[in-house]
């Protein structure tokens, strides 16, 4: 009897020591996501800075191109610009707009034959890749060489903008391509981190704007999977426009409230941090 007691006890405090151990797992993973959270907040008000800071310079220079043009127009009245005088106007702009589009993550430099752009890319503080665009400046505006990923409209944007507003052409670009590498970095994410959830292969395309995967989920002391469509409509977007998720026919209907609130997590926050939170919540 004795022996049983002490048995007894022996399996409350392993089963109080696995509880205690999986609560301070718990309070590290948490402690982890606040810094995590207090480090983008911290990213998210220096960016807006530095728009702040970006849009001020926009408008200085476009007060001083304007009164620039007004001088030109004192002295030569109704005179057409001559082609070297448009020629100079365009370099100062270039001029100006490499120190304004410095502080949003594309750069560039002065070429003997027009300006190099280098466009870097970035998602939620995490820098990825960078692409470059070289442009000619004479006779008129064109590009010349480019590294931009054949998926990326840069030919529609171009006809677009580029012949009028380059300013317009480099941020829609670069919008496009940091959406793009957003939606791939979740997806890697995903398949990096929560392969053991995922069941089969995670399928996308070159653009990753459509993504379809299946996992698991438990309930009833069962499994059963979760087929998942995610449609990325917004170009420009990393978070999905359409999501699409069904279960087998089998599954109880409790499952069809927790598929709405995982389309719902999915809409609106990355990819990989919503298979986080389903982790953190456990079965249903």
């Amino acid at each position: 009897m004795d022996e049983e007691k002490a048995y007894s006890q022996n399996g409350v405090f392993a089963h109080l020591e696995l509880l205690e151990a999986r609560a301070y797992e718990a309070a590290v993973k948490q402690e982890e996501m606040e810094q995590q959270e207090e480090k983008l907040a911290r990213l998210k008000a220096r960016v807006q800075e530095l728009r702040l800071q970006r849009d001020k310079l926009r408008a200085k220079v476009d007060l001083q191109q304007k009164e620039q043009l007004g001088k030109k127009g004192a002295v030569s009245n109704a005179a057409q610009p001559s082609a070297r005088a448009v020629l100079e106007w365009k370099i100062k702009s270039l001029k100006a707009m490499l120190q304004i589009f410095y502080l949003t993550g594309i750069s560039g430099k002065l070429s003997k034959r027009g300006v190099c752009f280098c466009i870097s890319t970035a998602y939620e503080g995490t820098y990825l890749d960078s692409y470059h665009l070289d442009l000619l400046t004479k006779p008129e505006v064109q590009i010349y060489r480019h590294s931009i990923p054949i998926f990326i409209p840069l030919q529609q944007i171009a006809k677009k903008y580029l012949q009028t507003d380059i300013r317009r052409f480099l941020s829609v670009l670069s919008n496009h391509l940091n959406a793009y590498v957003g939606r791939r970095y979740q997806a890697d994410q995903l398949q990096e981190h929560f392969s053991g959830q995922i069941k089969g292969t995670l399928q996308r395309n070159s653009l990753c704007n459509l993504l379809v995967f299946n996992y698991n989920v438990s309930s009833e002391s069962k499994t059963f999977p979760f087929n998942v469509r995610l449609l990325y409509g917004d170009p420009c977007c990393s978070l999905p426009t359409e999501v699409v998720i069904s279960c087998t026919p089998d599954a109880p209907a409790s499952l069809a409230e927790t598929a709405a609130a995982h389309s719902d997590l999915f809409r609106r926050v990355a990819l990989h941090k919503a298979f986080r939170s389903f982790s953190s919540a456990g079965p249903v």
